[in-house]
């Protein structure tokens, strides 16, 4: 059994200057209404951001982002799912965004993606905003399932940048998790230790109450690398 995250919370604490300093550090609090609130349009321009930025320099995406909004058609699903090919083709020669073919024709499929869970849901954010964070797993399983190109850490990531409730197994999570005591791998991918840090997660939570974002960054900040206050403070939002 893993020990108490109180422990985890005050070796945090420690290495970044105090409670206050730590909640600094934190990102903002889920807001479920926000989330229903959410543009389809938004949750497709987030799902191309995550499949692009995998495996390239996020500042690369982020530079050309203009680029993309102007040529995915401010990323409306259904105006996207009346193109014809020739218009994805054209895509693949259009030097304003990153010409990945493979990545470019997964804006295809999430379109149609989020439209179906539209009509299932009312929206993609509605959608989400029901989903429990107890069971991150499943809602990876469906990203990986029906998305494209929104399997492993790009499905945390984006639920991450949507503002989600849910933890990250980034490297610093993993390294908390295995000091803490739960037996999974240095590199979780597996179903079964997947289905372990959701239920450690879930366990912490019913001890302290805390967001599952907020629990996944301070097991972030309770080892590794001790990045400054600042560089933290820019990555509030995201990454850990």
């Amino acid at each position: 059994m893993a020990i108490p995250f109180k422990t985890i919370r005050a070796r945090a604490e420690k290495r970044k200057g105090g409670a206050k300093a730590l909640n600094k550090l934190l990102p903002p609090k889920p807001d479920p209404k926000a989330l229903a609130k959410l543009g389809d349009d938004r949750v497709l321009a987030e799902m191309t951001r995550r499949a692009f930025c995998a495996g390239f320099a996020w500042s690369v995406i982020e530079a050309k982002w203009p680029g993309f909004e102007k040529a995915f058609l401010k990323f409306q699903p259904g105006r996207l799912l009346m193109q014809p090919d020739e218009f994805w083709d054209g895509l693949m020669k259009d030097a304003s965004i990153v010409r990945n073919g493979a990545k470019i024709m997964s804006v295809r499929g999430n379109a149609a993606f989020v439209r179906d869970v539209a009509k299932e849901h009312g929206s993609f954010g509605k959608m989400l905003a029901k989903w429990p964070p107890s069971d991150e797993v499943g809602l990876l399983e469906l990203l990986a399932k029906r998305g494209s190109r929104l399997g492993g850490n790009t499905g945390q990531m984006l639920l991450r940048f949507l503002g989600w409730d849910g933890f990250v197994t980034s490297r610093d999570v993993v390294a908390c998790l295995r000091d803490a005591g739960l037996d999974v791998s240095e590199t979780v991918t597996s179903k079964r230790d997947l289905a372990r840090v959701q239920a450690q997660f879930n366990a912490w939570a019913e001890e302290t109450g805390l967001p599952y974002t907020h629990l996944s960054r301070i097991c972030a900040l309770s080892v590794g690398e001790s990045y400054s206050n600042e560089t933290l403070a820019r990555l509030a939002g995201g990454e850990e």
